[in-house]
């Protein structure tokens, strides 16, 4: 699609996924991490975070606090936030869930699942998706926000005001170790 003067259209902007979204956000995701996650993450760091960490998580689908961006129909880039306790990894990541849900009151919102296709990168769809995320969460209630960040993420959060609270070692099933940043935002 083009705009009236001829340039390629821009993205939409954020809208909330659903579970017709699945697929692609697999896809997103698979195609987000293999190509940004070098230099920060080696092969083998990236084949077991695909096969065991990363992936869609259908409770943040089913809470409806999941959003993708789409540029020319295809899914380009997601995240999201979750009033539940998992901090972080999709459905296959069962050792890191926890279905339980915050309480706004004394809990902080995570928000979660953010990825960007890497021929989408440097175009503000961070930046729109958590913003998406905040406003969402503190419309649910929540004041506070936190979230678990990868490599490749660290500069945009703490560009966006969240600050370092510690360093993260996941350790997958098969005994690889992927290197993240717990973060917070108050």
């Amino acid at each position: 699609m083009k705009r009236r003067d001829g340039a390629p259209a821009g993205p939409a902007p954020p809208r909330v996924a659903t579970r017709a979204d699945t697929e692609a956000i697999a896809s997103l995701i698979d195609a987000s991490v293999r190509g940004l996650g070098p230099p920060h993450y080696d092969a083998e760091q990236i084949e077991s975070s695909l096969a065991h960490l990363f992936g869609v998580d259908t409770a943040m689908l089913d809470d409806g606090t999941y959003f993708v961006i789409e540029r020319d129909g295809e899914v380009v880039a997601c995240g999201g936030w979750s009033r539940r306790r998992t901090a972080f990894g999709g459905d296959r990541a069962t050792p890191y869930r926890d279905p339980a849900f915050r309480n706004p009151d004394k809990d902080a919102a995570v928000l979660r699942a953010f990825f960007v296709h890497p021929g989408h990168t440097r175009l503000g769809l961070g930046r729109l998706l958590v913003t998406a995320a905040e406003e969402a969460a503190r419309d649910a209630g929540f004041r506070r926000f936190e979230l678990v960040a990868t490599l490749p993420g660290l500069p945009l959060y703490r560009e966006l005001g969240y600050r370092e609270v510690e360093p993260l070692a996941v350790e997958l099933p098969d005994g690889v170790t992927i290197e993240t940043v717990r973060m917070e935002k108050p």
